[in-house]
């Protein structure tokens, strides 16, 4: 069995009067790629929040490379490093490529600003983007944006071992891309996993099928708080849950109760 990097038990997590995670169980085992999926509003972004460490549960416990974890990430740093790329790419429009994607070093790491230079081209030309640090986020297009959050989440402290992801986290990497674009995201996920300085461990949260189906090893349906099915990316062909089936169908007769 592989390694388990993170687990989550019997989690519970509610906004007002609505509970979005009900007793929720799920394991992320190292070196996989696994993808959430299910209907909007049902908690999937909420659970890569709780792997970061930006959200506390309400109940149950969440286990990071073994320990139990405490309160908040800001509280208290995990043993593993977890990185996060954000649906809308979260970059800093006053600042350049070179210096969102350089960020966490200028402002946490003792390194010299042409090493930090150095540091972020190589992420940058990891990405597909070489010679772009000059231009400003909204010179990009939403594709670009998307890639230079990546090349941010994989950047490392080479003087710190320790600051290289051991997990990735994708929240909608491929949310409003057209189909070529997405292509190019999918495939520079699948590179990052297998390169040399890239993260073989990722969760990612997607509704795009092309996206499931390339870049996902394992996928977990959520629906009502709980995973209601798990399995390989290719079964999902073969399956008789109704749940399955309704979401890959599009239908709207069927178990997922449509909204409005």
């Amino acid at each position: 069995m592989a390694e388990p990097l993170i687990e989550l038990k019997g989690i519970c997590k509610q906004f007002g009067g609505h509970r979005v995670l009900d007793q929720t169980d799920l394991t992320v085992y190292r070196g996989e790629a696994l993808a959430i999926i299910g209907p909007s509003g049902t908690g999937k972004s909420t659970v890569l929040r709780l792997i970061a460490g930006l959200l506390a549960p309400d109940e149950g416990e969440i286990f990071v490379g073994g320990n139990r974890r405490v309160g908040l990430i800001e509280d208290e740093p995990d043993s593993l490093h977890v990185g996060m790329v954000f649906q809308q790419a979260a970059l800093f429009d006053s600042l350049t490529v070179s210096e969102n994607v350089g960020f966490s070093l200028y402002q946490h790491s003792r390194l010299s600003r042409q090493r930090i230079r150095d540091l972020v081209e190589r992420s940058l030309d990891m990405v597909g983007l070489p010679g772009i640090g000059d231009r400003m986020p909204a010179e990009l297009s939403g594709g670009m944006r998307k890639r230079v959050s990546f090349a941010r989440a994989i950047m490392a402290n080479p003087a710190n071992p320790d600051d290289t992801p051991d997990v990735l986290l994708y929240d909608e990497p491929t949310a409003g891309l057209d189909p070529i674009a997405s292509t190019v995201i999918e495939d520079l996920v699948r590179h990052l996993q297998i390169g040399e300085r890239g993260c073989q461990s990722y969760v990612m949260v997607t509704h795009q099928e092309s996206t499931i189906r390339r870049t996902a090893d394992r996928v977990l349906f959520l629906h009502s708080g709980k995973v209601q099915w798990e399995g390989k990316t290719h079964e999902i062909d073969t399956t008789d849950n109704p749940l399955i089936r309704q979401f890959f169908s599009g239908s709207v007769e069927g178990p997922i109760h449509v909204l409005g």
